[in-house]
């Protein structure tokens, strides 16, 4: 047997998330359906996270355990086939030979998402499902203010899907760096962390432009940690603008 370490970006727009479900449109499901294919045999991936639908990824990891034997395809061989059997939306950046024990998602020792917004006046028509458009002036210096708050070990129960958390264990996260750039028209914000509920980087991106709109203040974001009452924090940012950067191991 055959463990592999696969790195692929998607664009998450036609999807209902990466994770197989009954009766969706998956990134899970075409890849699993491309490798089957590839190496004639039945694949089940293991990914290192479940983006929601239409969120995107720079990079994303998986792996899976195959039968070597029914397949002798190289590393170099698995990208060039993959990457002809998949959709134009989804490609294999690089596969490598990895121990038995590894798995993506059991791991990881972090991830970074990237939250896009556009400040241009005019909606981009051709990119208009890759960034939020948000016509407005930014003070970035006041967001990161905002963002130092929230930067740390806190309970994030305040920024996370109401549902989610019934069936979390804790709500504790850790928040490594949270950092602001702008390139342009677009604003993006960088959110690092050992993990994350489920979303929260959305609501801690919709919550600094709730600063930025003077709608929130340092003290509710700081009530909003304390409490754990959503009301305190942002709205939820749509799914088009977040992105999985990148994951550490």
């Amino acid at each position: 047997m055959k463990n592999i370490k696969v790195t692929i970006a998607y664009k998450g727009t036609a999807y209902n998330g990466f994770q197989s479900q009954p009766n969706g449109n998956t990134i899970q499901d075409n890849i699993q359906k491309a490798m089957a294919k590839l190496l004639a045999q039945p694949i089940r991936v293991n990914g290192c996270s479940r983006t929601d639908a239409g969120v995107h990824a720079k990079e994303f990891v998986f792996n899976a355990i195959y039968d070597e034997l029914l397949s002798s395809i190289d590393t170099n061989g698995f990208i060039r086939g993959m990457n002809g059997l998949l959709p134009d939306d989804i490609a294999v950046l690089s596969c490598e030979d990895v121990p038995m024990d590894f798995h993506a998602r059991f791991c990881t020792k972090g991830k970074e998402y990237v939250y896009i917004i556009d400040t241009a006046e005019a909606r981009n028509v051709f990119s208009y499902d890759l960034a939020m458009h948000y016509p407005y002036p930014t003070n970035i210096p006041k967001m990161l203010q905002a963002a130092c708050i929230l930067t740390g070990e806190h309970d994030f129960a305040a920024f996370c899907k109401a549902e989610a958390k019934e069936h979390l264990k804790s709500t504790v996260r850790t928040v490594k760096d949270i950092r602001i750039e702008q390139e342009g028209s677009y604003v993006k914000f960088y959110v690092s962390g050992d993990g994350f509920l489920h979303n929260m980087v959305r609501i801690i991106v919709g919550t600094l432009i709730y600063v930025n709109e003077n709608k929130r203040t340092l003290d509710d974001i700081d009530q909003a940690i304390k409490t754990g009452n959503r009301e305190k924090a942002g709205k939820t940012l749509p799914a088009c603008g977040l992105y999985l950067n990148k994951v550490f191991y």
